[in-house]
């Protein structure tokens, strides 16, 4: 376990390979009232993360530090940034790996109006490329979420959902996606591409949730849907779009919400 190079949290250094090819990991954390929310599945994914790429494993302490938040906020986000640092020939790493940690706390508030009265997604048309070593892990090249996320600029738009170059439901631009289907909460396998979000993880663990596949013909025929993650929590989705604009299905927004309450319960924000 190695401790991290220090770094201005201000500034990267020009040949840091995380800015250079996206060589490195991250992590948003919901903190509440000074504590970390779901820590130990964001410990998890970002070992995992670093396991695959090959970056050695930081000293638990120095990632214990990072998320030190204000007793007196009721919220705040932290963004972690790991890299594999400086140096290396081109894409070749450097002998000796001195990975770079950056950290930085900000005020937060959830969309509280988007948990009690749901929100609209459409369908995005970029597809994701299918790569199984980097599936799940939250690595820094997002560059199809970036592109994804310029397809729209409706206010009144919450999330884009993206499928594979498959036509499979992989999770939304930043959220993941569960759907309800003969009573049973799905959300999709992430083994070729995607985010393992850390709230989903612990869904898994709890057994509230199951993994199943669903194609994009099939999204306006579910019972029910979600997007959600560690930070925003659960949003209902009472409205779905075409990535053209034209409505695909209206779902009625039902309280009190059973998979709601259970996610939020996990995130000791009920």
């Amino acid at each position: 376990m190695l401790p991290p190079e220090s770094s201005d949290q201000h500034s990267v250094p020009f040949d840091d390979r995380g800015l250079a090819y996206g060589d490195g990991l991250f992590e948003t954390v919901l903190l509440r009232d000074g504590a970390p929310v779901l820590w130990r599945y964001h410990m998890a994914r970002l070992n995992e993360g670093c396991h695959r790429l090959g970056i050695p494993l930081l000293c638990q302490e120095a990632l214990d530090a990072t998320c030190q938040g204000d007793p007196s906020a009721e919220f705040e986000v932290l963004k972690l940034i790991l890299t594999r640092g400086s140096g290396g020939r081109g894409y070749a790493q450097p002998d000796q790996l001195a990975p770079c940690l950056l950290s930085r706390r900000a005020p937060f508030q959830p969309s509280v109006e988007r948990w009690q009265q749901g929100v609209t997604v459409r369908l995005c048309d970029l597809r994701l490329a299918r790569q199984p070593r980097l599936a799940g892990i939250k690595h820094l090249n997002r560059l199809e979420n970036v592109l994804a996320r310029q397809e729209w600029r409706d206010t009144s738009i919450a999330e884009g959902v993206l499928a594979d170059s498959e036509g499979l439901v992989v999770e939304a631009t930043s959220m993941n996606v569960f759907w309800q289907q003969a009573g049973e909460i799905l959300t999709p396998p992430l083994d070729q591409c995607g985010v393992a979000g850390t709230l989903r993880a612990a869904l898994l663990e709890q057994g509230g949730v199951a993994q199943a596949t669903l194609t994009l013909h099939q999204l306006a025929d579910v019972e029910r849907l979600w997007v959600a993650n560690s930070v925003q929590g659960v949003w209902p989705v009472t409205t779905l779009l075409a990535a053209d604009g034209s409505l695909l299905r209206r779902w009625p927004l039902r309280q009190p919400d059973p998979f709601q309450r259970l996610a939020h319960q996990l995130m000791g924000v009920v």
